[in-house]
């Protein structure tokens, strides 16, 4: 049996109860695991995992097959199959939402993310208009029957990663920069303090699915990449919910960071 150039890989063993694709994946797996194949890096060849393993094709297929649904591996054609990069957001939960930021600094929280991860951040405002809320939404912001939505995607370094759509009762943002597809420097929600809005706190509710095929296609996501789904609602200072925010994010795009008390 030849052995790859890397090294990185040992045999299968064909008494085993475990199929041989599902083997090499996990040999596979294992060494991307281990930063023996690295972020961006080239796997080994079709045709030299055949040599080195003694299988077929449709073998070193079906393994690559499931660490593409796994989310760890890309494929390109007729280039080969990449390992893929790691999340690149640090999303800090104690701190995207700091007022230092929108006042100070006049960024919004997708912004300072992007500024810690060292990327390049974009806004497509997809759409802004007055709509009638669904249910759930209506629930949230206190029975609220018509709101301004806003719904834009993010993207760093060009790569799309998150999809929102923020939700203002109509009171509150009708004729105001809130309305506009660039609401200014802080975003919204430092609009919403100029008009007197105080925020006091945030809820979030966060849940993990497979993407539907428009979030998939709005996100490029690759096979078997799943979403993280958070809602948040916005409370400002005399207890009113100000904004609910919808936010789908690519799984394989953040890292989720919290600080909690332990009193």
């Amino acid at each position: 049996m030849a052995s790859l150039p890397t090294g990185h890989l040992g045999a299968v063993d064909p008494t085993s109860d475990r199929a041989v694709f599902r083997q090499i994946a996990d040999q596979l797996r294992e060494a991307i695991d281990r930063g023996r194949f690295r972020e961006g890096e080239k796997l080994p060849s079709e045709a030299e995992l055949v040599e080195h393993y003694g299988v077929s094709r449709m073998t070193v297929r079906n393994s690559f097959s499931i660490l593409q649904g796994e989310g760890l591996v890309r494929a390109e054609h007729g280039k080969g199959v990449f390992v893929r990069p790691r999340p690149p957001v640090r999303r800090l939960a104690a701190d995207r939402f700091a007022r230092r930021h929108r006042d100070e600094e006049g960024k919004a929280a997708f912004i300072v993310e992007a500024d810690a991860a060292g990327g390049h951040p974009e806004v497509d405002s997809l759409e802004v208009k007055e709509e009638k809320p669904s249910q759930d939404i209506s629930t949230r912001l206190g029975a609220a029957r018509k709101v301004l939505a806003r719904r834009r995607r993010y993207l760093l370094d060009g790569r799309p990663v998150e999809y929102a759509t923020s939700y203002v009762p109509l009171d509150i943002a009708r004729g105001t920069r809130i309305a506009e597809p660039n609401p200014g420097p802080g975003g919204i929600y430092a609009r919403l303090e100029e008009l007197g809005h105080h925020l006091d706190h945030f809820e979030e509710e966060i849940r993990a699915r497979m993407p539907s095929p428009t979030e998939a296609k709005t996100l490029r996501l690759a096979p078997g990449v799943p979403v993280i789904c958070l809602i948040r609602t916005a409370y400002d200072t005399e207890g009113r919910a100000v904004e609910v925010c919808d936010t789908v994010m690519a799984a394989d795009a953040y890292v989720l960071t919290y600080q909690l008390p332990a009193t």
